[in-house]
This record gives C-alpha cells, sequence and structure tokens, in this order.
C-alpha cells in the first residue's frame, strides 16, 4: 500500500511492516541533490519511529540506481564559499549517519550504476543485494574531490586495502567486484525474489533483538576485545534477558509457542504529515 507522498525525488510505501524507500528522479538516473538529501533524512527519520515499520528496503526506479551526485548541485558546490560548503557536507554526512544508525533492518537493492555517494547508501545498509548489471565507481578523484563523508562506511565496507584502490584508481567495478570485497551480499538479476528470505527472516525475528545486535556490532567495530569489550557484552546479554521481549521470546521457546512478535502484523499504514508514519 502506497502511503500519502510528498516529496519530489523520493516514494515511501509501508506494507505489512516492510517500509520501503524508493528513488525517485528517474530522468536524472537518480542523481541527488540538497533537496533529495533532505527528502531521504526525513522519511528515514519517520520511518525509524513508526512503530508499523519492522523493516526498511532502499531502491530505485528506473535502469540505475543512482549517478551519484546532480550536476548542477555540484556547479553550486564550487560558487559556495567554505562553510556554505561545510553546511552543505554535513548533510550528506547526516544522510549516511541516519541511515548507518537506523534502529531496524535495512536492505539495499541495486539496480544498474551506483556512483559516488550512491556506494556509500548501499555500504549503510545491512544487507545489499546487486543484479548482474550493477556497478559501482568512486570517481571522486576525476574532479579533484574524495569521497570524504561516505569514506567510513565504504571502507568499513571494502577494507581499508581495497577502498584505496578504487577510491585512487576511481576505476569502475563489476557486481562480481563488489561481491568479492563485500559492498554487496549477492548477485540476483530478480531483486524482490532474493529480498524475501531476508524480509521473512527479520519479521520471524524480535524486533529489539535486532536493534540491540545493530548498535552491538557498531560498538564493536574497532575490533578491541578488552576487559570493557567484556563488561560491554556481558552487561548487554543480561540487559537482554530480563526485558519485556527477551522474556517472551525464552518463554515462548520453552512453551513451544511463537512469541507474540510473530503476530500478524497490522495491514494499516499510518500516514503523518511527513508521508513514512
Amino acid at each position: 500500500m502506497a502511503i500519502a507522498n510528498p516529496y519530489q525525488y523520493i516514494q515511501c510505501q509501508l506494507n505489512q511492516g516492510v517500509g520501503e524507500l524508493i528513488l525517485d528522479r528517474v530522468e536524472k538516473h537518480n542523481a541527488f541533490d540538497e533537496v533529495m538529501i533532505n527528502e531521504m533524512i526525513t522519511a528515514i527519520e519517520a520511518f525509524a519511529v513508526n512503530d508499523d515499520c519492522q523493516q526498511l528496503i532502499l531502491r530505485a526506479n528506473g535502469k540505475n540506481f543512482s549517478a551519484g551526485a546532480d550536476l548542477n548541485w555540484m556547479r553550486k558546490q564550487a560558487q559556495m564559499d567554505f562553510e556554505q560548503n561545510l553546511n552543505d557536507a554535513h548533510e550528506l554526512a547526516k544522510l549516511m549517519h541516519v541511515l548507518d544508525k537506523f534502529p531496524k533492518p535495512t536492505i539495499a537493492l541495486v539496480n544498474g550504476a551506483a556512483f559516488g555517494g550512491a556506494l556509500g547508501l548501499i555500504c549503510c545498509c545491512d544487507i545489499a543485494i546487486a543484479n548482474e548489471r550493477a556497478s559501482f565507481c568512486l570517481s571522486e578523484v576525476k574532479l579533484g574531490l574524495i569521497p570524504a563523508v561516505i569514506s567510513p562506511y565504504v571502507v568499513r565496507a571494502m577494507g581499508n586495502r581495497q577502498a584505496r584502490r578504487y577510491m585512487l584508481t576511481a576505476e569502475r567495478f563489476s557486481a562480481d567486484v563488489a561481491l568479492t570485497h563485500q559492498v554487496i551480499h549477492e548477485i540476483n538479476d530478480d531483486l524482490n525474489a532474493a529480498a524475501q528470505p531476508f524480509i521473512d527472516a527479520f519479521k520471524a525475528n524480535s524486533p529489539q533483538g535486532m536493534s540491540w545486535v545493530k548498535t552491538l556490532v557498531s560498538h564493536l567495530e574497532d575490533g578491541v576485545i578488552n576487559d570493557d569489550t567484556l563488561a560491554y557484552t556481558s552487561e548487554q546479554i543480561a540487559r537482554i534477558r530480563v526485558s519485556d521481549e527477551g522474556q517472551e521470546g525464552l518463554n515462548a521457546f520453552f512453551e513451544k509457542r511463537s512469541p507474540a512478535w510473530n503476530a500478524s502484523l497490522s495491514q494499516s499504514t499510518k500516514p503523518d504529515a511527513q508521508g513514512a508514519q
């Protein structure tokens, strides 16, 4: 079911707990500018607080996922002073951050080209699936720029060694290479079919448990294992065991019944003024 859409460059849908944020600037190959960035931030933040949304899919209409930065937007940036450029960059950084820290599972479905900042969006999602014709590029150095605000997420996904190569060469790489370097998890020309097992798995799992897993993994990104790590992980398992969902999950297991979160999700959506709640 489509929900009220106040946006110019994106569409939002919410069906049976699955939210969708759809890039919809087909005539520009879904290139983004300050307007589209703001719309994506608004939609993601609204989905995050919508209890009817249990997971989020990021996908695009048209032949390409996203060409990256819009040329007219780039022309504006070239005329901005440092402070204006800084404010502009903060918005893109915020987009990456709110998607990366989204408290529910996220899936990116990548069709065709995904360049520049689009690669950042993909690396911010928990699961990424691309079709065979998908291609990727970190082309910023060709323009005398750097992939700055997306770099934490791209380096985390690809690893420092491979990120150096593709950021320095600005070479275009295929879905097969993206799979090898962990930018994506699967290649499948039927993106919807490929996504369905993940959608079903997320629906069967504890919403709180999945949210806490995302926080847990984020906390452990530095790879350090010390006394603080042991204390943190011990506290997290103790807290979730005594939480309402933890108790429900354990009791359901021992009582050989389905936990409460497996009850049928509401078919209804609740649009708000922003169109995603």
